[in-house]
């Protein structure tokens, strides 16, 4: 008993791999999982504004990513 739970464990070990393995997508699949509401960020460039939005308003408060004295003009 004690040397068949370490195979019985192993083999549900390989088969829980083989089970959740990478599937082949079809050409035709492909253009549905390319869509951009399929997309992690499906507007990037609202994306992109927001975080523009919120660094700027972290960076007024003090405590961001935002580094310099704040003037404008670029000196530091």
């Amino acid at each position: 008993m004690k040397k068949i739970m370490p195979l019985c464990t192993a083999a549900s070990w390989v088969a829980a791999l083989l089970i959740t393995g990478c599937a082949e997508v079809s050409p035709w699949e492909r253009g549905y999982l390319a869509k951009p509401h399929m997309a992690l960020e499906p507007d990037p460039a609202q994306t992109m504004l927001r975080v523009h939005a919120y660094r700027s308003r972290e960076a007024a408060a003090g405590w961001g990513e935002a580094t310099g004295a704040g003037a404008g003009c670029g000196c530091y």
